[in-house]
């Protein structure tokens, strides 16, 4: 039985997002020590504050005061903190309505254990010793006994308004190519590109996803493509990735490879980035060691007619 191969994939990146006065004064009462909630229409306080009321739609702008005290309304304990998450050590989930809100926030809640934790349970925050203007400033929560705090419901300015914040989106999982793709893989080591064919509409798809995408139906028929191919579309890249060592502009195209009736994608190399041109023959280049093509490069011979790959495109 061939092996299956699996790798470890990560998709990270940074995302940033401009806030609107309800945001960033939330954020930058956080930074401040202080609870901020949003007053709608018919008397709610909603906690963390929203722009639009989600019940009328409303535009809301009536920020309040409320109390770092609350009450938890429900929970869920975390036997295996991940990385990122609030605590290092087991912690409970909790949804707690803070003295003066009308809704809930989610955070972590410090406590021993599962036992320690019930609904109806009083906590206060707990915050961040370094605070910047985020959800974060607030460290967690924590157990108290204590008498909740009289807040005049006001709102009072800050100065120096966080304007936007940086939040890192991170996937980590184990990917699994399966049959098809691993046998394109396994290829590939060989320097060779293989494709399946479709027994109902016999078109060659590469990469093979083991089924035909217009059909529906199994594939298993493998057939070698290439090495040779036609670019039926490009794009010049500007910015530079992270951990890429590549120097922009470069090329980025759709390579349609000889016997294959779908394009994939590759870098084009060996010509300036403006001499890239649909229907420029194409072949790859390898390195030593390499699983597949570092990049393509011209094969110096004339460009293909358009009539031949246009269905490509």
């Amino acid at each position: 039985m061939p092996e299956v191969l699996k790798a470890p994939l990560v998709v990270e990146f940074p995302f940033t997002r401009s806030l609107g006065p309800v945001q960033s004064a939330f954020l930058t009462g956080l930074r401040e020590q202080v609870v901020l909630g949003v007053k709608t229409t018919d008397g709610r306080t909603l906690v963390p504050p929203v722009e639009y009321d989600p019940v009328t739609a409303d535009e809301l702008r009536d920020l309040v005061e409320v109390a770092p005290t609350g009450t938890v309304t429900t929970w869920a304990w975390n036997h295996e903190p991940r990385r990122g998450q609030p605590l290092g050590t087991p912690f409970a989930w909790v949804l707690v309505r803070l003295d003066g809100a009308g809704t809930a926030l989610l955070h972590a809640l410090d406590a021993p254990g599962p036992d320690a934790v019930r609904t109806g349970m009083r906590v206060r925050i707990r915050w961040a010793e370094e605070r910047t203007g985020a959800i974060t400033d607030i460290a967690c929560f924590e157990p108290y006994d204590g008498e909740a705090e009289q807040l005049t419901g006001s709102y009072r300015e800050f100065e120096d308004k966080v304007a936007g914040i940086v939040a890192p989106a991170r996937l980590d999982y184990t990917y699994s190519p399966g049959r098809a793709q691993s046998a394109y893989i396994n290829a590939l080591s060989g320097r060779r590109t293989v494709g399946e064919r479709c027994p109902s509409c016999r078109k060659v798809y590469v990469p093979p996803r083991g089924a035909c995408p217009t059909c529906g139906v199994a594939t298993a028929e493998q057939v070698e493509v290439g090495p040779a191919g036609t670019v039926t579309t490009f794009c010049i890249v500007n910015i530079k990735a992270r951990n890429l060592d590549i120097e922009v502009p470069y090329v980025y195209a759709h390579i349609a490879l000889d016997g294959a009736d779908l394009a994939l994608h590759g870098r084009i190399g060996g010509i300036p980035y403006d001499q890239v041109r649909m229907g420029l023959r194409v072949e790859p280049v390898w390195t030593d060691g390499g699983r597949y093509p570092d990049h393509y490069r011209p094969t110096g011979e004339p460009d293909a007619d358009y009539e031949t790959y246009k269905e490509l495109l």
